[in-house]
């Protein structure tokens, strides 16, 4: 595997090498598409094909850090010492907006480059082989557009290389639905074309193939599908949406279609050994990943020394930005019995107790163990220097001291798996009225199952609403936007954040679908972040998790807090001034502009045509 490894990062560097990515604009369309690839000859054979295809996976595959933290370290869930400026009141405008450089479509050009050329390979390989390849290349035109649209929603759709006098450099963007009928034309022929056998199944889950083309289709048409529902309007110009080429509920079925021919290929399941204290974690924490539950990772592999910093992003005051769990985080873990909580006013150490075993294999609880440099593990606390909360992700942390100021973290990230596939699914069926009990076993019941929790369908006699999620959601009944969910879809979402928590920025990407972006900044009474709840008793006289004493002081150090309950940003109160809830304080805005990005000036001086997003003015 180590040998395969070190070949296949030698192909994938000498691909991603072979098209040069070009600083200035004039520059790029002046030059021929590559340097080291002669178009004339390139492509014609299934060997280069297959290089310039590792080529795409190396430039185009989310990072490590990407996946593991993202943009989910900006969200209701998770607690960031500073906060993103696109969220600060007053900072954001069109003159700091980035994504529109050349640099930023080189990618899109790297795969049209591909398309356009690889024809040369017709006759020379078999039709089923060409088909394959051309639709690794169309997979990867859709996500690299996909990610665009959901940053900008109106974008151009741009489906061959581009020269320096091409009308596209000077046209209007094009609708938003126009651009996702276009990307899901190319999913839809990457996903029929591709091919799924053994030989395309790496055992690091790198390689792109039906089953990665499936996965991804059904989360591109949740994402459209969700969006077109509970937003009215297309945000790029605050205009209804026309529906000339899918309805929401075109979506929900492409979604759900996709899905059910995963579910039924039988290649893919959960990873379930029957030990619900380790199973979730084993997906996050192992070089060798589960290949029964992963359809696309990013492998590490420490014999080809490709290790990565998610460890010390997490584990550092300094390097990272703290990332720290929040109690809605922790609010949305049942009962191993299948029931809510009834009061989250308990002690830190008493309320892991008896709860959904994916909560402690997320956050660092009672028991929890490292490795310090002694070598020894012994058990480990909330370090204050690093939490803003009081809680710690473990989720993704080799726990080691050595890896706390290094990249030296050996863990291969699932970037697409079976579990969010089952999630999609039942979120899919729900949404358009087809949800049963089967569909449930065989989905969220399936994903408590493995995590140890009791399944209970909600709407069943007996079925337990849980009050606190309820008014996460519902507020007092009223909803969120004039739309009371019910207990099935609040079951579903709340399956997905424990599932999916700080996994390839899903969270953020979840509450802008669903028109929650002001859950990010809500949070707890627009105050902050909401942590740990003390007694008076604690604050006063200090508490002990796993051994370790924490004391209220008058500066911050690895056992020691300071609240200073003025709520100013960046610092510490307590929600009910001298006991209660932690609260991180940080200001933070949401408008409805914001669910796109603004058009960056220096896009809109060389194409005025390209016209601003609602809502932002070019400044």
């Amino acid at each position: 595997m180590a040998l395969n490894m070190k070949r296949f990062l030698k192909y994938t560097i000498l691909a991603a090498g072979a098209v040069m990515v070009l600083a200035s604009c004039d520059d790029f369309f002046d030059r021929q598409p590559s340097n080291t690839i002669i178009a004339s000859t390139y492509f014609s054979n299934e060997g280069e094909l297959k290089m310039y295809c590792n080529g795409l996976v190396q430039s185009g595959m989310p990072g490590f850090t990407s996946v593991a933290i993202g943009n989910d370290a900006y969200t209701d869930l998770c607690a960031t010492k500073s906060g993103s400026d696109f969220y600060h009141p007053g900072l954001w405008n069109a003159s700091k907006g980035s994504g529109w450089s050349s640099g930023n479509f080189s990618f899109i050009r790297k795969c049209n480059f591909m398309l356009d050329n690889m024809t040369k390979a017709k006759g020379k390989v078999d039709d089923e082989v060409y088909n394959h390849y051309e639709g690794v290349a169309r997979f990867w035109r859709a996500y690299a557009h996909y990610g665009k649209l959901q940053t900008f929603s109106n974008i151009p759709w741009i489906d061959h290389v581009l020269q320096k006098d091409d009308s596209i450099l000077y046209a209007k963007r094009d609708d938003r639905e126009y651009v996702f009928h276009k990307i899901l034309e190319d999913m839809d022929f990457a996903s029929e074309n591709c091919l799924g056998t053994s030989d395309y199944l790496t055992p690091g889950r790198t390689y792109v193939n039906k089953w990665v083309c499936l996965a991804m289709k059904a989360r591109m048409c949740l994402y459209e599908a969700s969006y077109r529902k509970y937003h009215s309007v297309n945000p790029a110009t605050n205009e209804v949406w026309n529906n000339k080429y899918e309805t929401s509920d075109d979506l929900y079925k492409d979604c759900a279609d996709a899905c059910e021919k995963i579910i039924s290929g039988g290649v893919f399941s959960l990873h379930n050994t029957g030990n619900p204290e380790t199973d979730y974690s084993a997906l996050f924490k192992s070089e060798d990943i589960p290949v029964d539950e992963v359809i696309w990772s990013r492998q590490a592999n420490t014999e080809a020394s490709v290790t990565h910093d998610i460890t010390w992003c997490y584990r550092s005051a300094t390097y990272g930005q703290k990332y720290s769990p929040t109690k809605e985080l922790v609010d949305m873990y049942l009962n191993l019995d299948g029931k809510p909580v009834s009061t989250d006013r308990v002690d830190v150490s008493d309320e892991f107790t008896g709860r959904d075993w994916r909560m402690s294999q997320t956050i660092s609880g009672p028991g929890y163990t490292y490795t310090p440099l002694s070598g020894k593990d012994t058990l480990k606390g909330p370090d204050f220097s690093c939490t803003l909360t009081g809680y710690e992700f473990n989720k993704w942390c080799i726990d080691k001291a050595v890896n706390y100021s290094q990249s030296l973290s050996d863990n291969s990230v699932p970037v697409l798996r079976y579990g969010e596939v089952l999630l999609n699914y039942a979120e899919a069926e729900a949404e358009l009225g087809k949800m049963t009990e089967t569909i449930w076993n065989l989905t969220i019941g399936a994903l408590r199952a493995r995590a140890g929790v009791k399944s209970v369908y909600p709407e069943s006699a007996g079925y337990q609403r849980d009050p606190i999620l309820y008014s996460y959601y519902n507020g007092d009944g009223s909803g969120q936007n004039g739309v009371v969910l019910s207990d099935m879809i609040l079951e579903i979402r709340r399956e997905r954040a424990v599932e999916l928590c700080m996994e390839d920025g899903l969270r953020q990407l979840d509450l802008k679908r669903w028109k929650l972006g002001n859950f990010i900044a809500r949070r707890y009474d627009n105050q902050g972040w909401r942590g740990i709840y003390l007694t008076a008793d604690q604050v006063k006289n200090g508490f002990t998790i796993n051994g370790y004493k924490y004391t209220l002081g008058s500066a911050t150090t690895s056992t020691s807090y300071a609240v200073a309950n003025t709520g100013s940003d960046a610092t510490w109160s307590l929600s009910e001034g001298t006991y209660g809830y932690l609260i991180y304080n940080y200001k933070l805005e949401w408008d409805d502009k914001m669910y796109t990005s603004p058009v960056p000036v220096s896009a809109l001086n060389l194409n005025p045509n390209l016209g601003q997003n609602y809502g932002w003015t070019t400044e």
